[in-house]
């Protein structure tokens, strides 16, 4: 049963694979034991699966093992053009279009955040702004951009 308040959250690939990075490890493991406990609804997405398609074999286990219980999200129409708008805005650049989509499809199926471990392209204080702006522009709501960190309930 998932808890009433449980937020959805967007994971990109970097937080699954965070699980095995030093740095990154406890609050990846503590992020994915809270969705285990419904405190987070979990969204992911097609372009994640490709990602991690490249990854080692423990990073691909685990996505499988939230899989089942992941809502995700396909790259649509919608998604693309505003992956576009970020483009055109030069939040990131031409080498960085998936960061982009990773936004725009958090952004168009309506998720209270994007996690990451991406603090160049996605987690960044001066890009945060940037692509709210731009969803506001568009007619979208405003998304949280978060590390697991900042994310994972304290008790």
């Amino acid at each position: 049963m998932i808890m009433r308040n449980s937020l959805r959250i967007y994971l990109d690939s970097s937080v699954f694979g965070g699980v095995w990075d030093k740095e990154f490890k406890e609050p990846s493991i503590t992020l994915f034991n809270q969705i285990k406990e419904k405190k987070f609804l979990l969204v992911t997405s097609e372009v994640v699966q490709l990602e991690l398609e490249k990854a080692p074999v423990k990073v691909q286990n685990l996505f499988n093992e939230y899989l089942p219980s992941a809502e995700v999200v396909l790259v649509s129409q919608e998604a693309l053009q505003l992956q576009q708008a970020y483009l055109d805005a030069n939040i990131v650049g031409v080498s960085y279009t998936t960061d982009a989509l990773h936004v725009a499809l958090a952004t168009v199926n309506e998720c209270s955040a994007i996690v990451s471990w991406n603090f160049k392209h996605i987690v960044h204080f001066q890009k945060i702004p940037l692509y709210n702006a731009i969803n506001t522009v568009h007619g979208y709501g405003q998304i949280a951009i978060n590390s697991p960190q900042e994310v994972i309930v304290y008790e």
